[in-house]
């Protein structure tokens, strides 16, 4: 199979300053490699342009059964078999299931490389898919449905989801519901496969001490199998609309109340997004952030209080979480509200602003330290953007945004009308309003 070379002409130079390159295989298959010749270890994964948004309603939950299933056998080798040689070569193999994606990878010695690789793409070319693997992993992963159900945080929050993406597929959850789980068989698994996993829908990246012409040699060996497609990536559907929704879910076992907050926010590629960023360091990022200070440590009412922003290819959502007792419940509303407000009416100050500037640059350096962090961050920045952004980009456009933006930007978000809120807890009687939400 040919090799069609495109990275040097179109990459950027923070392409080239991070030793990037890009080799899109004739099949459509795109590989890319980040060289960091004073490490050991390589980093590679296979990441699929799908995830459970882009499911259809009654096979909700696929994407994540398929991720689980080819962990179960292959052509050549059994789960037990894919088991021993990745012990054998120290690897770590793992795999996740996202809203937009499903990610295969494993990390190993350099010298691994050639083994390793025979592995995750013989895990993801290969599953046999066989039906009494299938009804064995249906079993596991009703199982793990009842764990997350226990869990009061995973709980609240896949609540709070399903109401905020309310009649969209954004909003039901990664691991399906037992409904549909239950109703996988062969078929579904193979047809749902085989239009997924095709070479143009795929990115193959990889981190580490490589050669990158050698690297994709492998893989060009590796993937030759997977025929090219004229499928091009998932269409576009219509970008969903939220729903400020206020739901009181009751559970009388619990201690705590779970609180969870939010509001529409702009995707993942928004030019805006670095002041959005720094909003939420400031809101509820960090030990100095201002909910965290003020709800836990000024007041005691709280252990865990955060905020955080997800961010998807057209939408995206900054929601604030927080634990507290029943009786303390609607003080951590009004004090949560009290913070949204101030951030609208009144200027951050450039103290507060640098040192969210200053958390935020420190993160993501600190987070492409590893080659593992390193290939997840090229596969990502491929797949949402189609290009790769450098350390000092990134840096200058952090350091751009004003104080005067941040308030903007707080103004366009928090708005009352637009807000939702889910309480998950022994509430009572407890009622909540519109009017409670003003901010």
């Amino acid at each position: 199979m040919s090799v069609t070379l495109v990275e040097d002409s179109g990459l950027t130079r923070n392409a080239v300053e991070r030793n990037i390159r890009k080799t899109v295989l004739s099949n459509g298959l795109t590989v890319l490699t980040e060289a960091m010749p004073h490490l050991r270890s390589v980093s590679m994964g296979v990441w699929i342009g799908t995830g459970s948004r882009d499911e259809e309603a009654a096979i909700n939950g696929v994407s994540h059964f398929v991720e689980h299933m080819v962990f179960k056998g292959t052509t050549s080798r059994s789960s037990k078999q894919i088991a021993r040689e990745v012990d054998t070569i120290g690897g770590n193999l793992d795999a996740f299931t996202g809203k937009e994606m499903v990610c295969f990878n494993i990390k190993v010695l350099d010298e691994n490389v050639t083994p390793a690789l025979d592995v995750l793409a013989d895990l993801v070319l290969h599953p046999t898919f066989t039906p009494e693997e299938l009804v064995r992993e249906q079993g596991v992963i009703l199982e793990e449905i009842k764990m997350d159900e226990d869990n009061p945080d995973y709980l609240v929050h896949e609540i709070y989801t399903q109401n905020f993406w309310k009649n969209d597929p954004l909003g039901r959850p990664i691991l399906g519901t037992k409904k549909t789980v239950s109703s996988f068989n062969q078929q579904i698994i193979f047809d749902f496969y085989a239009s997924r996993f095709t070479p143009r829908n795929m990115v193959f990246s990889a981190a580490g001490n490589l050669d990158h012409d050698a690297f994709v040699a492998q893989v060009e060996q590796q993937f030759s199998s997977l025929a090219a497609s004229s499928d091009s990536l998932l269409p576009k559907l219509p970008s969903p609309v939220a729903t400020p929704h206020i739901t009181l879910k009751r559970k009388k076992s619990l201690e705590q109340v779970q609180l969870c907050l939010g509001v529409p926010a702009p995707p993942v590629n928004h030019p805006d997004r670095y002041g959005i960023y720094l909003l939420n360091t400031m809101l509820g990022g960090g030990m100095s952030s201002r909910l965290f200070q003020t709800i836990r440590e000024d007041r005691g009412l709280a252990y865990a209080i955060y905020s955080e922003m997800n961010p998807f290819r057209d939408t995206g959502s900054l929601c604030i979480f927080a634990g507290t007792a029943v009786d303390k419940t609607e003080q951590v509303l009004q004090l949560t509200m009290q913070e949204l407000r101030r951030l609208k009416e009144n200027t951050v100050s450039d103290g507060e602003l640098k040192r969210a500037k200053d958390q935020l640059k420190s993160n993501i350096v600190i987070g492409l330290e590893s080659s593992g962090s390193r290939m997840a961050n090229l596969a990502r920045q491929q797949m949402y953007f189609g290009r790769f952004f450098g350390v000092d980009e990134i840096t200058r456009e952090i350091n751009a945004v004003t104080p005067a933006d941040i308030q903007a930007l707080a103004q366009d978000l928090f708005r009352p009308e637009a807000i939702a809120l889910t309480l998950l807890g022994n509430l009572g009687e407890m009622k909540v309003e519109r009017e409670d939400l003003a901010c």
